[in-house]
């Protein structure tokens, strides 16, 4: 199966391909060996909002102090 990739890199992969794996949103794309690997990934939107979270530095804590922040008098 061929699939073309525009002049924007968007890429459209075959239905056939699609239904193998299922619905999916994300993929996680890797190179190996100049091939270009897709595999699925489904997340959890919490997850999502967690890792965020993490890669910013934000801790529980600090979710804690700016409410109390925003809600004082």
């Amino acid at each position: 199966m061929l699939a073309k990739l525009t002049a924007k890199n968007q890429l459209t992969l075959p239905k056939a391909i699609v239904s193998a794996v299922g619905v999916t949103e994300y993929f996680d794309v890797t190179e190996e060996n100049g091939r270009i690997m897709l595999t699925p990934v489904r997340i959890n939107r919490a997850d999502a909002v967690r890792a965020k979270l993490a890669e910013l530095g934000i801790a529980e804590n600090d979710v804690a102090d700016a409410v109390a922040w925003a809600r004082r008098p």
